[in-house]
């Protein structure tokens, strides 16, 4: 992801911001035994709802590194030969699952400004033998893809990052065909977060800053052309940390999942 909207639209630093995700991102990636606001790994993404004889068919490498806060690849329904882009792809769990489910005839574009995360995904699908997934540098708000040139885009804990979620999902839209998908878990808010939550770029990384209230979060998805079909909450998901948790519990932070479709 990138900060592309005004300082004064977040009220966050937007470089800050982005040195604090990379460098968080980066350790994931490098340093998945490490200490996070959020937890990561297979038992999270098993306790989440993936299914782990899928989770078998994959390198062990890119689960750890995994940090998503839901799950959706059932609501996704990827098909054969489709084309799949991941936003905010990480180490690449999700993207190698999704190319399971294309197959060798299908496509899966995963898109992260983190070199450290980019590097270890293109590796590991490399030694895996996923010829059909590719990793690009670049930036949720703009990924560099032509107009309805994806069958699906997916994205897992990352659009909260973003600090021009609107732009987001009007990219998601552009790149896909009509009829197309979008099926995602992010963490929204039920009630608005004040200014010392979302000025802190610490929580920003961490998952919790740039949350968005769960109905302006809707209709940033609605405003892009993109009907809402499916919508569920994920309270197996919990943070780690003290000043997480309590964030968490006062302003409703949570994971939710989510399908919407390209009419």
């Amino acid at each position: 992801m990138t900060i592309t909207a005004p300082l004064s639209s977040t009220g966050v630093d937007r470089q800050e911001l982005e040195s604090r995700v990379k460098a968080m991102y980066r350790d994931v990636a490098e340093s998945p035994q490490g200490e996070f606001h959020f937890e990561m790994g297979r038992a999270l993404a098993e306790r989440l709802g993936y299914d782990p004889s899928a989770l078998d068919r994959i390198p062990a490498a890119a689960i750890e590194s995994f940090a998503g806060v839901g799950h959706f690849l059932d609501l996704a329904a990827i098909q054969p030969g489709e084309t799949v882009l991941d936003l905010g792809s990480g180490s690449g769990m999700d993207s190698l699952l999704a190319a399971l489910a294309t197959g060798p005839g299908g496509k899966v574009l995963g898109l992260d400004m983190t070199a450290a995360q980019r590097d270890k995904a293109e590796r590991l699908a490399r030694e895996a033998g996923f010829g059909q997934v590719t990793f690009h540098d670049g930036y949720i708000e703009a990924p560099p893809f032509a107009d309805a040139s994806v069958d699906v885009v997916i994205s897992n804990g990352v659009i909260n990052l973003s600090a021009d979620k609107p732009k987001v999902f009007a990219e998601a839209a552009r790149v896909l065909r009509p009829g197309g998908r979008l099926a995602l878990a992010d963490i929204v808010t039920e009630s608005a977060l004040p200014e010392s939550v979302s000025c802190n770029a610490t929580l920003w990384a961490a998952c919790i800053g740039g949350a968005l209230q769960q109905d302006d979060y809707r209709a940033a998805i609605e405003a892009a052309g993109l009907v809402i079909e499916t919508w569920r909450e994920h309270p197996e998901y919990r943070f780690l940390t003290e000043s997480a948790q309590k964030a968490s519990g006062t302003y409703g932070v949570k994971s939710i999942s989510l399908l919407a479709v390209k009419r």
